[in-house]
């Protein structure tokens, strides 16, 4: 049944769709952890469609909490939408927030994902990920990971990864990914789940050792690379992502606009080039199919959280 946020923001779109079809205002996307750079592609691509401007918002801090909250709360028009991240359906799990992250938000589309890279300091004397299984528990606790902070999705896949061999090897948070991959390359830090665009350079210059890649198919941007389920753990799939919400009660038709025209960028030469020089590769799901993965994402890494004991230090 729909609320009566839904019904009267309905019939507000509908009252106005003569005088002043959507969109007739600036359109501001809200972008809470992580950079804004896919923000920009598809804001772009969205003013040259309509001939309005979007505004590429930055509101880092609280994990991600702060920018969900504002979006959550902001008016079911389609003029305030979230650039979300797997942050996002993490932070139900470590944060108290104000929000819910199916209840309060309209699912636009899933914009495009990234595998996380597992890697290792050179040092290590592991080629693969059965020979770092192998290492770790042969040596319970020797061996570091880092990530760009707790709660967030490379924190949690290591602790999926850690649950799934069966190893223990210790967190040590860092307030940015670039901050960590310095470490790592410096043999501070043994082991890591890093994105390709932070981690690839570093791959390919010896720096690091790259082992698998979290996805269930191999990745376009590292081919080479092996995938963890093929290496010995069956069913492991881990990625990061960027996906586009409204507040909840946004008329569907205006979420059907949106999508459409986000999905006609995202086919496009361009932005999928655009796109890929990011480390990310574009998906572009249906409104249904991003709120079942949105579900599914919350429900995956409470019971990690949980299993794991993760938390925010």
């Amino acid at each position: 049944m729909k609320t009566a946020r839904a019904i009267l923001a309905g019939l507000v779109f509908a009252g106005n769709t003569v005088a002043q079809p959507y969109p007739a205002k600036p359109i501001r996307f809200i972008v809470g952890p992580g950079p804004d750079a896919l923000a920009r592609v598809i804001g772009q691509q969205l003013t040259h469609a309509w001939g309005q401007p979007v505004i590429i918002d930055q509101r880092g801090g609280g994990g991600g909490t702060i920018s969900a909250e504002a979006v959550a709360k902001a008016a079911p028009d389609g003029y305030t939408l979230l650039l979300a991240t797997g942050t996002h359906t993490i932070n139900p799990s470590m944060y108290k927030v104000s929000y819910d992250m199916v209840r309060d938000f309209a699912p636009v589309t899933l914009l495009a994902s990234t595998p996380f890279i597992l890697a290792v300091h050179p040092s290590v004397p592991a080629s693969s990920v059965a020979e770092l299984i192998k290492l770790a528990r042969s040596k319970p606790g020797a061996l570091n990971y880092g990530s760009g902070g707790s709660g967030t999705p490379p924190h949690l896949a290591t602790e999926l990864f850690k649950a799934t061999a069966g190893i223990d090897i210790v967190h040590v948070p860092y307030k940015t990914v670039a901050a960590a991959i310095t470490d790592l390359v410096a043999g501070q830090l043994q082991v890591m789940f890093t994105v390709g665009p932070a981690g690839l350079p570093q791959i390919r210059a010896g720096r690091i050792r790259g082992l698998a890649v979290s996805t269930a198919k191999r990745s376009a941007f590292a081919p080479e690379l092996p995938t963890i389920a093929e290496s010995g753990l069956p069913g492991f799939d881990v990625f990061g992502w960027n996906g586009l919400l409204a507040p909840a009660g946004t008329p569907n038709p205006v979420v059907a606009k949106l999508h459409e025209e986000i999905v006609k960028a995202l086919r496009s030469t361009e932005v999928r080039e655009r796109i890929a020089s990011f480390g990310f590769e574009p998906v572009g799901s249906t409104p249904e199919e991003f709120g079942e993965f949105v579900k599914a994402d919350i429900a995956r890494w409470a019971k990690v959280a949980k299993e794991s004991g993760a938390r925010v230090d």
